[in-house]
């Protein structure tokens, strides 16, 4: 009879205790609950990597191209090794279901089209990572503390966030126009304010240029660059063979009012294109702050 009882209890308690764990928040597709406190989370874009480092959390897995390099020192010295589980476009869905994941993070904007499949290896949050904004990575970031029983911690973590923020943007110069853009073997992506990188600027205070045809990243010829003529043009090179540098050869580059100033910078793609996230916003401010004057970047290639 008590040894009945005790069972009774205990089951009592495990109910209750998963009860007071379970979580309910608001995804890209809707209400999404998790009963418990995962500990084994695989994750599908480089943002939300930073977001699990920013509350001591290490995931399993990662869809990081095959290449653990994208994933930014700052973030990487924080979290313990992780096995990729292949492209953030194609993740392996057997490599994800090899690790028996308690929680799969997506990345609405990619992995839309294989949702099911996910939600078949385990439960699995949506969240905007590719397209996304500033604001709506903390957010991001807010909701993942949340599901992994760290609110408190990721609460914290987006204040001291904001502070440092702010802190980069009163080391700023005021009134000046930057352009921030990707370059290709044949093409030139300006990432405006409405893009995640152009969103950071826009909150460092930097003037940035506008959408061009209501596209956050827009395809530009050399001629609509030199239209914008920003104060400034940090450019994030993809590949060593770049049209950016092709256009350095042109006689309308020196017409630009950056190339006369001396005022075209490098900048490391990972940090500037690839990954999204405190880390990351808080090493483009810093390396921002450098370029703006006219100060070497140690992480520039």
């Amino acid at each position: 009879m008590i040894r009945t009882l005790l069972t009774l209890l205990g089951g009592v308690l495990l109910l209750l205790t998963s009860t007071v764990q379970a979580v309910t928040v608001t995804d890209s597709n809707g209400e999404f609950t998790l009963n418990g406190v995962p500990q084994r989370v695989v994750v599908l874009e480089l943002s939300f990597v930073d977001a699990l480092a920013a509350v001591g959390v290490s995931p399993i897995g990662v869809a990081d191209d095959g290449d653990a390099a994208r994933i930014l020192p700052a973030v990487r010295q924080r979290i313990q090794p992780w096995q990729s589980v292949g492209s953030r476009a194609q993740p392996s869905l057997e490599a994800i279901a090899a690790l028996k994941p308690d929680l799969i993070i997506a990345d609405a904007a990619r992995h839309g089209g294989i949702l099911g499949q996910l939600k078949r290896i385990a439960p699995t949050l949506m969240l905007k990572s590719r397209n996304e904004t500033w604001a709506e990575n903390l957010q991001s970031a807010a909701t993942i503390g949340q599901v992994l029983g760290k609110d408190a911690a990721m609460q914290q973590r987006l204040a001291q966030h904001r502070q440092r923020m702010q802190a980069f943007a009163a080391r700023l110069p005021k009134g000046i126009t930057v352009a921030f853009g990707t370059s290709r073997e044949q093409q030139f992506n300006l990432h405006s304010s409405d893009a995640y990188t152009g969103s950071v600027l826009t909150a460092l205070g930097v003037k940035v240029p506008p959408p061009v045809g209501q596209a956050a990243l827009a395809s530009l010829t050399l001629e609509q660059l030199l239209a914008l003529d920003p104060d400034w043009l940090i450019v994030a090179h993809y590949r060593q063979q770049s049209i950016v540098r092709d256009w350095q050869q042109d006689p309308l580059w020196q017409v630009l009012k950056a190339a006369q100033q001396h005022q075209v910078a490098s900048v490391d793609s990972n940090v500037w294109a690839r990954m999204r996230g405190l880390f990351a916003a808080e090493q483009i401010a810093a390396e921002l702050v450098a370029i703006l004057h006219h100060r070497p970047l140690d992480s520039t290639p």
